[in-house]
């Protein structure tokens, strides 16, 4: 008797759906590459969820519950809040691991303020990363990392921005790596905060 197939969950969906993201725009992603990726078929896709709308809707919803965790989980292995901050950076950078790569990410971003039903989960995401970073600098304030008169709420406001308009500039002139923009934007930002000037060029370890 050969063994009963493995379940696929929702999480073993959502991780095939994202894959699946990461290779196609929103014009070319279909319930039939995603069931592909995932091991099962559409079919079954349409009889758990409905349809890929509702699919990526509650997948956005999951990414928005958890939006914290990745912060969290940064802050858990770096050796201090700021370098939780500058890992937090080269997770961003991923998104403009190349030029193609962006271009999707910004064609699903579209989506995400476009429709309100996106835009309700990409809010609560992006607001609970705001606090993320706050906390972070608030910690990093606190340990004497930055200086004190720090307002840490405007800082960690800035900080976003620039990491945002980093990515679009970089998509502009594609002179290096938006890894490496990115973190040299983030120090251009950090640097009147800072408490003690490190030696170096100032680029994170």
């Amino acid at each position: 008797m050969s063994p009963r197939p493995r379940k696929v969950s929702d999480d073993d969906v959502f991780a095939a759906t994202y894959r699946t993201m990461v290779r196609l725009g929103p014009g070319e992603l279909t319930l039939a590459e995603i069931a592909a990726e995932a091991g099962v078929t559409a079919g079954a896709l349409v009889q758990r969820f409905g349809s890929k709308r509702e699919l990526l809707l509650a997948l956005s919803a999951g990414a928005a519950s958890s939006a914290g965790d990745l912060i969290r989980g940064l802050r858990a292995t770096a050796r201090s809040p700021l370098a939780a901050v500058r890992a937090y950076v080269d997770c961003m950078a991923q998104l403009a691991a190349s030029p193609a790569a962006l271009a999707r990410n910004l064609a699903y971003l579209q989506i995400d303020l476009a429709d309100p039903d996106f835009r309700k989960h990409l809010l609560v995401q992006s607001r609970a990363t705001r606090r993320g970073l706050e906390e972070l600098l608030d910690e990093a304030r606190a340990k004497g990392e930055i200086v004190r008169s720090t307002d840490v709420v405007r800082l960690a406001r800035s900080v976003e921005t620039i990491l945002s308009g980093t990515m679009l500039t970089w998509a502009v002139y594609r002179d290096g790596s938006a890894k490496q923009w990115m973190r040299d934007d983030l120090e251009a930002v950090l640097a009147p905060y800072l408490a003690r000037r490190r030696s170096g060029s100032g680029k994170s370890a």
